[in-house]
């Protein structure tokens, strides 16, 4: 799985440079799917339950399940992409939030507080804890920030599937669910929204968005529970663990 994660990284990678105003998420949706199958991986997402494309594009407030198309970027946006794929028989799956040039004070904050969101459920990764840990920690952050956490989709287990147990919420009690036994993979994908968590779904079935259009952001990983802490499967061996999005490093205006 930490192969397949190291996979997905660099995909991510390749795409994020291709997040600029103009751009379309076709395009983005192109770059991904090349990339992959040039690592010898196949899509996750494409045609899983008949959804039409390798990437989830959400932008601005679209929460989740976006399909990429002839929208392009436009500067002030947030977009989010989430991708799947599968290599030797495994599941990696990952999301990142994207800034498309300058952005709003707001929308920094949604960015940060998401991305702090998801390392707090990280942290909570601790073997023979709780589910609700995770959940709870998660929930905390975003809460404290003044956002609100997403309740009508969840993180996930995954391994050589793309969804199993357990489901993994954005919100819960410390202390309760199911125990995080040593060997457990999981995809922890914080939702956030800037407003009120209510969702409406499209009439293509899949796009997910804010009932009040308020701005949303999702960033996810996939982690393995050990004895010795949370592994991150979808970051490359090495890597120094820890948020993307700090204040100086995001344009405000």
């Amino acid at each position: 799985m930490h192969e397949a994660g190291n996979l997905l990284f660099q995909v991510h990678d390749l795409v994020g440079k291709e997040v600029t105003p103009g751009v379309t998420t076709k395009h983005l949706n192109e770059i991904a799917q090349d990339a992959i199958l040039k690592f010898g991986a196949r899509p996750a997402f494409l045609g899983y339950h008949g959804f039409p494309a390798t990437i989830n594009a959400s932008i601005n407030e679209v929460i989740v399940h976006g399909i990429p198309g002839a929208r392009k970027l436009v500067a002030g946006d947030i977009i989010s992409i989430d991708i799947g794929l599968i290599y030797k028989g495994f599941v990696a799956d990952s999301a990142r939030t994207y800034p498309v040039g300058e952005i709003s004070i707001k929308a920094r904050k949604l960015l940060e507080v998401t991305d702090a969101a998801l390392w707090a459920g990280i942290r909570a990764c601790k073997a023979y804890g709780r589910l609700g840990d995770v959940s709870n920690a998660i929930q905390r952050t975003v809460e404290k920030a003044g956002f609100s956490v997403v309740r009508e989709f969840v993180g996930h287990g995954v391994g050589r599937k793309m969804h199993e147990e357990p489901q993994v919420p954005n919100w819960g009690n410390a202390g309760k669910g199911a125990v995080l036994k040593p060997g457990l993979t999981i995809a922890i994908e914080p939702m956030v929204t800037i407003g009120k968590t209510k969702v409406t779904v499209l009439d293509d079935g899949w796009t997910a968005i804010t009932d009040d259009r308020s701005l949303s952001a999702q960033i996810e990983h996939t982690v393995a529970i050990t004895p010795n802490g949370p592994r991150v499967l979808t970051l490359p061996k090495g890597m120094p663990y820890g948020p993307i999005y700090k204040p100086q490093e995001l344009t405000a205006v």
